[in-house]
């Protein structure tokens, strides 16, 4: 059944704090949770979107040992990049605070007193990793130890390399990260929030009031409940955090995912300090959570328990539209690989091209299955899609209405059947666009605000205003009053996802306000007044930036791999009078040159002191033949002679392999002698 409501309390996952946002975090949440936010506000909706740090849990302590610092140290220097980098890219958040402050701590501490007081948790004993050593409980983040299923390093709650969720109890040879000291196991006591209490009424609230829900959160709710929920621990034995506030807590915190949900409510509390119940309480409230997939579990299932829990009129969200993971260049975005493209980073480098972000992390959106993001794709989508339609249609209309009327914007003339086709196509489209925005297909609903640009060059093309203006100047004023009112109707179609230039689009058509319920209309740029010159919207992106992103992102995974080597056994034991019998000596390379029809052999002509000799060595494809012109090298003497492609091979030029497969040519650090042996 329809539900009408009068306001929308939008919150967005809360990023911890212990680096930058990337990519997989603006297309999951930010970007998404933006559009519609901006979408909502066009149609003049009462809205607020929340949002804020979340500056507790283990990744964050990690973080601060590492680098030895305090934990504080960590959420203020990534606090204010996280926050300083969405606003600059256009996330128009009502607030962004952080789960540190003062009215986070007493909003939290209350949350859980209240619960306490009215016997709803239960309070159980169990062993948990202890690091004797550092005289600490170990956190799931800070056991480390080789994954049962795939043989790799991995944390107490998760292999990275397989992607397994898992417990310490299950790897093998557990370790504290902190100390490298064995784990051992030690008794201890915390609260646990009994969510099978509530898993009757979970299950109804999403699969029977909630089956608009996307399927991928729906299934993943289903999964849950059909094992049985049980209870979970709301506790840990943690000095960063907000403490436990009973007694006989001491040295316990609130566990992340209890304290980080009640963020959203601090975070109104704080900017609404008198009114942050109706947010909150009131039923004609629909509040939405965007999140991304691995946090489905504990906005559908452990927050709405705890707001059962508390009870007070508390509302459960409408929705909750998570998405999928995006990947970068096949690869699963890692903040311990630095695999990612970081916020603050591309706003640096590519500065004035905050849309071209949004535009392709929407067009490329992991709503219903991971997706990839790559560079060729960012590249192309800016080169054919906003340059070659949005840019294009938007310049040739301001430019034409500057070449023949000065810039005034011409009075139109009586539309004819074309002109009504394509008034026609466009309130269609508008039609599509918001059936998909308010069902939270947000790239289905960029290909609509796009079509209305492509219906644009579709319609300069039929009318050919360039032709009828020797001819018909009423007809030519008339298109471009209409192109102009195109434009118009992209600056409001597009400011959801491309809030810049849609900026820029009504800045020209000199558009004070704009307003959803514009799309469709074709009045809304009055003749008689004087647009601004045209100003291009998009640029081009070279291919000679993509290869430097490219390198950086090789350079990367080249680091990785090195950071990442391990030694291969030691072979098998040989004699030394084995050893003594193979020949090393150095010798300098007069002439290399690739072998026809061998994609990895070069050919060398080595200076060995005995009259020289040719070598043919596998190492094309990690050096150019110039690069080793008058280089030493060290050789195999005495191997016999073998044909390779037809070429006699005197000996065996000897190389490095390294970690990323690489070879590197083993030669001397100074000069030596050609013909010297190496003993």
């Amino acid at each position: 059944m329809e539900k009408n409501f009068k306001r929308t309390l939008i919150t967005t996952a809360l990023p911890y704090a212990n680096g930058p946002v990337h990519i997989g975090h603006l297309a999951g949440v930010y970007v998404p949770a933006d559009i519609y936010a901006r979408y909502l506000r066009l149609k003049g909706q009462e809205v607020v979107m929340v949002g804020g740090s979340d500056e507790h849990g283990v990744p964050i302590t990690i973080k601060a040992r590492e680098e030895g610092v305090t934990p504080q140290d960590i959420v203020d220097r990534y606090h204010a990049i996280i926050r300083d980098s969405m606003k600059e890219l256009g996330i128009t958040f009502d607030v962004y605070s952080r789960t540190t402050s003062d009215i986070h701590a007493r909003t939290a501490s209350e949350f859980f007193r209240r619960l306490y007081d009215n016997g709803c948790f239960e309070v159980q004993t169990s062993m948990q990793p202890y690091d004797a050593e550092a005289g600490e409980f170990l956190a799931d983040r800070y056991v480390g130890g080789t994954c049962p299923h795939c043989g790799k390093q991995a944390y107490g709650d998760q292999c990275e390399a397989c992607g397994t969720s898992l417990s310490a109890t299950e790897l093998i040879d557990p370790y504290s990260r902190l100390t490298s000291a064995p784990v051992s196991w030690r008794e201890t006591t915390h609260w646990y929030l009994p969510l099978n209490k509530y898993e009757e009424r979970l299950r109804h609230w999403i699969l029977d009031e909630h089956p608009e829900w996307k399927p991928n959160v729906a299934g993943q709710c289903k999964s849950w409940l059909d094992m049985g929920l049980q209870p979970r621990a709301v506790s840990r034995d943690l000095k960063w955090g907000v403490p436990v506030p009973v007694e006989g807590a001491e040295g316990k915190v609130l566990y992340v995912w209890f304290d980080a949900p009640i963020g959203y409510i601090s975070n109104t509390k704080e900017i609404l300090p008198d009114s942050w119940e109706k947010w909150w309480k009131d039923p004609e409230t629909r509040i939405i959570n965007f999140i991304g997939k691995d946090n489905i579990v504990f906005h559908c299932i452990v927050f709405p328990a705890m707001l059962m829990a508390y009870g007070d009129g508390f509302q459960l969200p409408d929705n909750v539209p998570a998405n999928e993971f995006l990947n970068l260049e096949g690869d699963k975005i890692s903040t311990s690989r630095n695999w990612a493209i970081w916020l603050h980073e591309y706003l640096r480098e590519f500065p004035g091209k905050q849309d071209v972000l949004r535009y392709v992390l929407t067009a490329n959106a992991p709503e219903t299955k991971d997706n990839d993001f790559t560079w060729a794709d960012f590249q192309a989508r800016n080169n054919n899609e906003l340059v070659a339609i949005l840019g294009n249609f938007v310049n040739r209309a301001a430019v034409l209405t500057h070449k023949y009327f000065g810039g005034m914007v011409p009075a139109a003339g009586e539309p004819n059947d074309t002109d009504r086709a394509m008034m026609e196509e466009i309130r269609q489209t508008r039609r599509r666009l918001d059936e998909a925005l308010d069902t939270f297909h947000f790239r289905e609903a960029l290909k609509e605000a796009m079509e209305i640009a492509r219906i644009g060059n579709r319609y300069l093309q039929e009318t050919e205003p360039w032709k009828t203006a020797k001819t018909d100047e009423q007809r030519t004023a008339t298109v471009l009053n209409l192109a102009l009112q195109i434009c118009a109707n992209l600056a409001v179609a597009f400011e959801p996802f491309l809030p810049f230039a849609s900026a820029s689009i009504a800045s020209m058509l000199r558009l004070d306000r704009l307003s959803w319920d514009m799309i469709g209309t074709f009045d809304l740029v009055p003749a008689g007044i004087e647009i601004a010159t045209p100003q291009l919207l998009f640029e081009k992106i070279d291919d000679s930036v993509i290869a430097a992103q490219l390198k950086k992102l090789d350079d990367i995974k080249r680091a990785n791999q090195l950071k990442g080597f391990k030694a291969e056994p030691q072979a098998p034991d040989v004699d030394f009078d084995t050893f003594m019998k193979a020949d090393i000596r150095v010798g300098t390379v007069k002439e290399c040159v690739k072998v026809p029809k061998a994609d990895k052999l070069l050919r060398f002509t080595i200076d060995d002191g005995l009259g020289g000799r040719t070598i043919v060595s596998g190492i094309a494809k990690h050096y150019a033949p110039e690069d080793l012109v008058g280089k030493q090298v060290c050789f195999i003497a005495n191997l016999p002679p073998r044909k390779l492609k037809g070429i006699e091979s005197q000996g065996m030029i000897l190389s490095a392999e390294n970690a990323d497969g690489s070879l590197v040519v083993i030669g001397p650090t100074g000069p030596v002698v050609a013909g010297a042996q190496v003993k």
